[in-house]
């Protein structure tokens, strides 16, 4: 059965649903090296000296019940480390691994780097598939599991994308930013796609999780075209955020506060959308690797959102869910 682009919107039969109509969220973890965001991508200049943080994190995910989905890159993939200590979580079912595929740093090393082909979905697509081949086989290898969902690092699917999935053995991609456009810098145009589930194939085997985006304020109805318009208005985007007509709310501790994300929940519950998927990047949880956490005192912030997010989500019934819990519970 021919899947579709991921980069272009589905039709709206393909709109999945669960079941029991239970709104759910998922925790994702961007698992990878840490690197500086504002130089120039190299292939060398990464490390992964934070790997050691993952056991505070997941031994605070089993605490709350939750079970995260790190989503492993290359160089964590050949970490002996990372694979200690998530190895018995994984086998256990406390926490599920899939694939990020950041393709300057996975060989085969083919391509020049750049900032479109930091996009794999640019890659020839014989390229892209033999580089996440590579890391899919590296981490069923190192991790004793075969991962089932993979995202395209700086969410840069392309066409082929989905087709290299199925042929693949992976069932779900995470790949979709709605209400993100990163065609500026030669990657996709997510606007226009929607933050519920989707099919991505009509036989209904790869299933499409995008990243949870909303608006809130009072023009939030109007969002999806007034903030494209505002792109060169950043002051002005800010402007309407601090006076409550119109903020972009993604669910993720880097950058948004917990009382934004409450409201990005609220907002995404009152529009019936059935699961809220959550992400970060795994270098935050060393204090100096990301531009969000800088202190031991952002660590224990980024700490303390999850907790009151876990409880909040909790309050409005939303049940915390996991890869295995969604393709057990989605209509078919």
């Amino acid at each position: 059965m021919a899947s579709r682009s991921i980069p272009e919107p589905p039709p709206r039969h393909a709109i999945a649903r669960f079941r029991d109509r239970i709104p759910r969220y998922m925790l994702t973890v961007d698992t990878e090296e840490e690197f500086d965001w504002d130089k120039p991508l190299t292939r060398e200049t990464h490390g992964i000296e934070h790997v050691g943080r993952l056991s505070k994190f997941q031994e605070f995910c089993e605490h709350e019940g939750v079970v995260p989905v790190y989503l492993v890159d290359w160089p964590i993939a050949n970490s002996r480390l990372a694979a200690e200590i998530l190895r018995e979580p994984l086998a256990r079912g406390r926490a599920e691994i899939g694939v990020q595929l950041h393709p300057w740093v996975n060989p085969p090393f083919e391509e020049e780097v750049c900032q479109a082909n930091s996009f794999a979905g640019n890659l020839h697509p014989g390229l892209e598939e033999a580089k996440l081949g590579r890391l899919r086989d590296a981490i069923e290898d190192r991790f004793g599991m075969a991962p089932l969902i993979y995202r395209a690092g700086r969410y840069g699917a392309g066409p082929n994308t989905a087709a290299i999935l199925g042929r693949q053995g992976i069932a779900v991609d995470t790949s979709v930013r709605p209400k993100f456009d990163y065609s500026s810098a030669g990657g996709p145009d997510y606007r226009r796609h929607p933050t519920a589930p989707y099919w991505l194939d009509d036989g209904r085997t790869l299933l499409e999780l995008p990243l949870t985006t909303c608006f809130w304020g009072l023009l939030r109805r109007q969002g999806d075209w007034i903030y494209p318009a505002l792109w060169c208005a950043p002051s002005l985007r800010g402007l309407l955020s601090r006076v409550g007509l119109l903020e972009r709310v993604p669910l993720t501790p880097e950058g948004v506060s917990v009382e934004e994300a409450i409201r990005g929940i609220d907002m995404a519950l009152d529009e019936g959308l059935p699961l809220l998927m959550f992400s970060f990047h795994s270098p935050s949880l060393r204090p100096g690797d990301t531009p969000y956490v800088r202190t031991e005192e952002d660590l224990d912030t980024l700490y303390d959102w999850w907790r009151r997010v876990f409880t909040y989500l909790d309050q409005r019934g939303v049940k915390r869910s996991s890869v295995k819990d969604v393709m057990l519970s989605i209509e078919r």
